[in-house]
């Protein structure tokens, strides 16, 4: 094996390593530059392998300790997975680099949390096998546990708690259907899941949908499915901002199981469950939407602005058309990214009013600050930062990006994404007569939630920038205005880019929904073998033993 069938296993390692030693650094400038070292690696990783199979590498399959498949553990990259790397990967480097101006101070061990957290979300994208898809959400849900806490104050606590509790019942969830599955199949590989479903004989068939449908569950309360994201935005607005900014990716591992394990599983059953992600998803777009028209407050803002993603394309997984699943993979990354820039937009806006109302309940638990506040007495918490220049000009701007992107109106990569969605979901209902009433209410919805994340968008954008009589001169860090700028770069990026995306996002769907090359690719993996060691004459200092 070369140096660079090793690179897959990187990003799993990788923060592993550089998280245990974090344990042991008492410096904190030492654990920011690891940490930050450590998502530039990722980052590196992430694009390599997007480069890879954007250029027309196959399917790579990394095989742990030499075990080929079904026995051992396995590691597999393709074009979907490398596309949730580098997601993760740049929120991990971003989020990291606006934490560590000062966020990361408002409790213990935020970095090593952090690169734990990373961990599991980079082998929960890499796994070959159910059992450590489950090990990898443990690992990521362990770390998120410190981190939504990550400070002080009772509304944290107890939005903390109900986050703990939700998500260590889908755990339990997870692994009673990992037990079924196994009872039926005898394996958890992935690929081997996918050469033997079409086999299953009846009478073990509605074992194994069951199972399927425990583990559908586990991923769907993860996904912020209706009625399973009551815990959603409470806990995203409770935590910090970085953290708040970190978790918008977590949501979308639980969209990355269904959809990888649903397209594996229904091989052999057609049909299989798209009813219920079309009609659950439209619901929760329709539930967010209404969440987006009753908030008042950006970062609730922002964790419905989550709920109506997640809607939006557990649905349009639902048609279980390719190119819905590729103009919805477009809009996953768009909505990733804007509603990441939101949370982190959350604290910089508040700065801008007037004493009163500029310290957030949110910094003032984070910094330990109680009773109540004189502008004398805490300098330090009022007087966050630095004047840059034109600093209301940057917030402005950004927020006014991120609300456009969010809203899907043009010319930014929302409005390009959602345009893709209705043109493909309005062609699959002219298409099929079966499809054509869901199709059509989809459509209506996702008019809908725009016009409804454009209203409460421009209310709490008037609020911010038009409403005070005095609007304080924005005090901003390099190192906070840096991170935001840099998720809307992406964005505009991706937006100039449209083409070599959307076209990457094509050979994705195309590859999911032919899960016979996934299987084959792992399958066909056979151990490497062990290096010619020569004969005894060869070695020299030995002799033939008789």
């Amino acid at each position: 094996m070369t140096l660079q069938d090793h690179l897959l296993v990187v990003p799993i390692v990788l923060p592993m390593i550089l998280g245990a030693i974090m344990l042991f650094v008492q410096k904190r400038n030492t654990q920011i530059a690891l940490g930050v070292a450590s998502c530039l690696g990722l980052v590196a990783v992430a694009s390599w392998l997007v480069w890879q199979f954007a250029t027309g590498a196959g399917i790579l399959v990394y095989q742990v300790s030499n075990w080929p498949a079904p026995y051992g553990i396995m590691l597999v990259a393709d074009h979907l997975s490398a596309l949730m790397l580098a997601l993760a990967a740049v929120l991990g480097l971003t989020v990291l680099v606006y934490a560590s101006v000062r966020w990361d101070r408002a409790g213990v061990h935020f970095h090593p949390l952090f690169q734990l957290m990373l961990m599991g979300i980079n082998g929960a994208f890499l796994t070959g096998d159910l059992f450590n898809l489950f090990v990898f959400f443990e690992i990521m849900l362990a770390a998120s546990y410190g981190l939504v806490l990550h400070g002080s104050g009772p509304d944290r606590v107890k939005a903390g708690l109900h986050y703990i509790v939700i998500n260590t019942v889908g755990a339990s969830l997870f692994l009673i259907g990992i037990a079924l599955i196994y009872g039926v199949m005898g394996t958890l590989n992935l690929a081997d899941l996918a050469a033997k479903v079409s086999s299953v004989s009846a009478q073990d068939r509605p074992l194994l949908e069951a199972g399927a449908a425990v583990l559908a569950v586990a991923f769907l309360t993860k996904s912020a499915i209706w009625p399973l994201n009551f815990w959603l935005v409470p806990a995203y607005t409770a935590a910090t901002p970085p953290v708040a900014a970190i978790f918008a990716v977590l949501s979308k591992v639980g969209v990355y199981a269904v959809l990888r394990i649903w397209l594996l599983l229904s091989a052999g059953a057609p049909d299989f469950g798209d009813e219920w992600l079309l009609y659950g998803g439209m619901i929760t777009l329709l539930i967010g939407t209404v969440g987006l028209l009753a908030s008042q407050e950006l970062n609730r803002l922002a964790g419905y602005s989550l709920i109506v993603s997640s809607g939006t394309l557990l649905a349009a997984i639902g048609f279980e058309d390719p190119y819905i699943t590729a103009s919805a993979l477009y809009y996953l990354v768009a909505a990733t990214l804007a509603c990441a820039a939101l949370f982190l937009l959350v604290e910089l806006l508040e700065r801008t009013r007037t004493f009163g109302a500029n310290v957030l309940a949110l910094t003032l638990e984070a910094f330990q600050a109680e009773g109540a506040v004189d502008r004398a007495e805490v300098p330090e918490v009022d007087e966050v930062g630095k004047p840059i220049p034109m600093g209301m000009a940057f917030l402005g701007l950004t927020f006014v990006i991120a609300c456009l992107i969010v809203a899907g109106l043009p010319p930014l990569v929302g409005f390009l994404s959602k345009f893709a969605l209705l043109a493909s979901v309005l062609e699959v209902g002219q298409q099929t007569v079966v499809m054509a009433t869901p199709a059509w209410i989809l459509i209506a919805l996702l008019f809908i939630s725009s016009l409804a994340a454009l209203l409460s968008m421009s209310r709490a954008g008037i609020r911010v920038f038009w409403a005070p009589a005095e609007l304080a001169s924005p005090r901003l860090y390099l190192g906070e205005a840096g991170p935001v700028a840099a998720l809307i770069l992406v964005a505009v990026a991706l937006t100039v880019g449209a083409g070599p995306a959307t076209a990457y996002l094509g050979a994705t769907a195309e590859q999911l929904y032919q899960p016979e090359h996934y299987s084959r690719a792992v399958i066909a993996k056979t151990a490497v073998p062990p290096p010619q060691q020569g004969s005894p004459a060869e070695r020299p200092g030995q002799e033939e033993l008789p």
